[in-house]
């Protein structure tokens, strides 16, 4: 039979210790030796149901405040286990204020929105009005108001993505300035930048993707002088003083049509590697708006008049900046991004 009178110093013994264990296992243990099922404590309470029962009620209670004082005893030894854990954690991570701090770098504009933004400051300081649209484009934009013919290569699933039998991912941001031209009335001056698709290999001048710059404009008595006059001044503030050619091209949407070369800044036109020997570098192509493209839009081709012109951004910065591979715009490489800071 247990001896009652020997429980209070077996709590005592208890909470001596629970107050020295230095962990939350070892107090898991020390539950289980004085409150599991086979606990110290837990004996007792077993031993209850031998003791006369006058004396039952009594050293039940007695048990109880037992129990109560070591459950108590353990919840506040893990609480101070925890918070001495938490302050060696905080220890091993302190701060020391008083030393440097470590320097951030400064993030810069990529160079093919640094070129894409001069361009767009050119032609905006000229009165253009920079017009966006959609990457996912209707064939009837993309093509056929563009006097595409049915059995143009461009509309072939070999060279376009298609999404849908009429949905394609834009191959040129022309279909910008056919969405222009329905919502606007001559006269207008716009200029389209985005991205643009192609099924392309990659290699070292071929991208599936890539940014595009169009312009075009369209009113009273438009001519080809203009269209000359504009490409060559925005020529001279782009890559500096220099000849301009414009020779003989074509594209479905303009007519006649040319393309635009400027006089090799790197040899000055006597040939090199850069201009392949010819003295001259392509820039862009250009020409006048077909008068099918303003059938197509609603525009009066008795009336009205326009040009057109388009360039790949990525083309003009490796012309600026003798960059020799398309693939090093898209890397990420920060040895070579950090030249153009």
């Amino acid at each position: 039979m247990q001896d009652f009178s020997r429980l209070d110093d077996l709590v005592q013994q208890a909470l001596g210790i629970i107050e020295k264990a230095g962990s939350e296992n070892e107090l898991k243990e020390l539950k289980v030796t004085y409150l599991g099922k086979k606990g110290k404590v837990t004996s007792y309470f077993k031993a209850l149901g031998s003791a006369p029962a006058q004396e039952r009620k009594a050293l039940g209670q007695q048990v109880n405040r037992a129990r109560q004082a070591i459950e108590n005893a353990l919840a506040v030894r893990e609480e101070a286990i925890k918070l001495d854990a938490l302050d060696q954690k905080l220890e091993a991570r302190k701060v020391d204020v008083t030393l440097p701090g470590r320097p951030f770098g400064r993030g810069t504009v990529h160079i093919l929105d640094q070129v894409m933004d001069r361009i767009l400051d050119l032609f905006s300081g000229l009165g253009f009005d920079v017009v966006l649209g959609p990457e996912v484009e209707t064939s009837w934009n993309n093509f056929d108001a563009l006097n595409f013919p049915p059995d143009h290569p461009a509309r072939d699933m070999q060279d376009t993505v298609f999404i849908e039998d009429e949905i394609v991912l834009r191959t040129h941001t022309s279909p910008v300035q056919v969405r222009t031209m329905k919502s606007r009335k001559p006269p207008l001056r716009v200029v389209c930048p985005g991205v643009v698709y192609r099924r392309d290999t990659p290699d070292a001048t071929h991208a599936p993707a890539f940014f595009q710059v169009e312009g075009l404009m369209v009113g009273e008595h438009v001519s080809f002088a203009e269209l000359k006059g504009t490409l060559n001044l925005f020529a001279r503030k782009l890559f500096g003083e220099g000849d301009t050619r414009f020779r003989p091209s074509f594209f479905p949407f303009t007519e006649p049509s040319a393309e635009m070369d400027v006089r090799c800044f790197a040899c000055g036109g006597e040939g090199c590697a850069l201009c392949k020997q010819s003295g001259w570098i392509e820039i862009l192509g250009c020409g006048m708006v077909d008068p099918a493209v303003f059938d197509a839009v609603g525009y009066d081709n008795e009336k009205y008049t326009g040009w057109a012109f388009g360039m790949g951004v990525e083309r003009i910065a490796m012309l600026r900046h003798a960059i020799d591979d398309i693939r090093l715009f898209a890397e990420n490489d920060l040895r070579f991004l950090k030249q153009f800071v």
